[in-house]
């Protein structure tokens, strides 16, 4: 027999190869990724796949140019990448093979640092892909107010009883005095639109908008600033939006809601404080049960919510919580005497329930729901942009009356109140035993305060250092 010709052979070669690897795709490329969405953030980019199923997948970066590669086994692509809108993201393009696994490369405009996972199917949403391109550049700077001073001065202490290595020093008369902080969380965001009302309107849209007008009034306010938890369109866990409050020294957290209930009859407005002993209705179990599950929504990968978190681990004997909690219920009260003034509220006074947003121990929490979108009429309301300023008032007033009536010491409105006088430091001179947490928590105040007022950059102490801790 007649061999065949070498371009001959080599065409059929390559048909049996394409063949093989057509075979492979159609045996093993079980599943699809339907659509993409990506989530602009200040310290990072998300992108997130939807799957028709679960997948196996690796990532890891190229440099020269900076890339970033993800690989996915037995899927094939059903979206165009060329339509996806990648806004003022890092990533300049998105590239797919055609082999198996799929490959995906996104051309980046700088190096970045992916975090990849999968998450199940939660609420309306089936199984997913996610990946965070965290972003490895200096971070911009916070916006500031005039006069004001450094944000890590120390919060207002628990009365302590002097001991006898302890020392009053007084404060320097005309010391330039920090502003107080109120650090707004909008509920919800990216992946987690929150309730969404009948005619589509969307929880995580109307919290946005109350936070943001209630920005303007605080930042309006002299002596008073603001910080926004997020300012845009993308998720922050439960845990992450207590530790930017405390990163940001935050004096008071205010949560801003607008849920729904599986009765669309159920309305109004109402103020919530923690309950560790458990919900103080029906509807205060199942908002919290709803609130606490939307990191599952949102999206923080194999994040347990059973108690990992080094803040949240021990929280009944932070010293510290008894004050917060009461600070707390007091603002509460105030809010929810104001809103009562214009909103019908859900109940008469100020209710309890354990939301994973409000188990700072530092820091005075509390949560607002603004309202049911699953009623029609509240909904209505809700879109509006008046209503949405008669709530930012109503909440602004009582962050403002409980703050004029209780100042942080070494602020503004605490000198307005008290003079120069009655603001003074105490000195502390380390014994044997002590440790510098032990130390910041025996007179309620944040370790990362005293570590500041001590320009200290680690935890260590010597026995006979003398430390400046703030009290009034």
């Amino acid at each position: 027999m007649k061999a065949l010709p070498k371009n001959v052979f080599k065409y059929f070669l390559q048909l049996f190869i394409c063949c093989l690897a057509l075979l492979h795709v159609s045996v093993h490329a079980t599943e699809k990724i339907n659509n993409l969405r990506v989530w602009l953030a200040p310290e990072n980019t998300r992108l997130v796949f939807d799957l028709s199923g679960e997948v196996k997948h690796k990532i890891f970066t190229l440099n020269n140019p900076d890339r970033v590669v993800l690989d996915i086994e037995g899927v094939t692509l059903n979206v165009d990448l060329n339509k996806v809108d990648l806004g003022d993201s890092p990533v300049k393009k998105l590239r797919a093979g055609r082999g198996l696994p799929l490959r995906i490369v996104l051309d980046v405009s700088e190096p970045l640092k992916p975090v990849s996972f999968s998450l199940a199917p939660s609420g309306n949403y089936g199984h997913r892909l996610v990946v965070d391109l965290g972003r490895t550049g200096e971070k911009k700077a916070e916006k500031t107010k005039p006069l004001a001073v450094k944000k890590d001065l120390p919060a207002p202490a628990v009365p302590v009883v002097p001991s006898a290595n302890v020392t009053a020093v007084k404060s320097l008369p005309g010391k330039k005095l920090r502003d107080i902080v109120i650090a707004l969380d909008a509920g919800h965001g990216g992946e987690d639109p929150g309730a969404i009302g009948a005619s589509g309107l969307r929880e995580k849209v109307v919290v946005l908008a109350i936070a943001k007008e209630l920005e303007k009034l605080i930042d309006a306010e002299p002596g008073f600033i603001s910080r926004m938890i997020r300012r845009n369109d993308y998720y922050v866990s439960l845990r992450g939006r207590t530790a930017i409050a405390r990163k940001k020294n935050a004096d008071l957290f205010i949560s801003i809601h607008a849920d729904a209930f599986k009765n669309k009859k159920a309305r109004g407005a109402s103020v919530w404080v923690l309950s560790n002993r458990g919900a103080s209705s029906e509807v205060g179990r199942w908002l919290a049960q709803k609130e606490n599950s939307s990191d599952l929504i949102g999206g923080v990968g194999n994040l347990s919510l059973g108690g990992k978190d080094k803040v949240l681990k021990g929280v009944l004997l932070d010293m510290s919580m008894t004050a917060s909690r009461k600070d707390s219920r007091e603002v509460a009260k105030k809010i929810h005497k104001n809103i009562d003034k214009f909103a019908k509220m859900h109940k008469p006074s100020v209710e309890r329930a354990g939301f994973l947003v409000l188990k700072s121990p530092d820091i005075p929490s509390i949560l607002i729901e603004t309202g049911f979108i699953s009623n029609p009429q509240e909904e209505r309301a809700l879109k509006t942009t008046a209503y949405r300023q008669k709530m930012a008032r109503a909440i602004f007033k009582g962050i403002k009356e409980h703050f004029i009536n209780k100042p942080p010491a070494f602020t503004e409105i605490y000198r307005q109140k008290h003079g120069d006088g009655l603001t003074k430091r105490v000195q502390y001179q380390v014994v044997s035993g002590d440790s510098l947490s032990r130390i910041a928590h025996r007179y309620g105040v944040k370790l990362a305060s005293l570590k500041a007022l001590n320009k200290m950059k680690n935890d260590r102490i010597r026995i006979g250092q003398k430390l400046q801790i703030p009290t009034s």
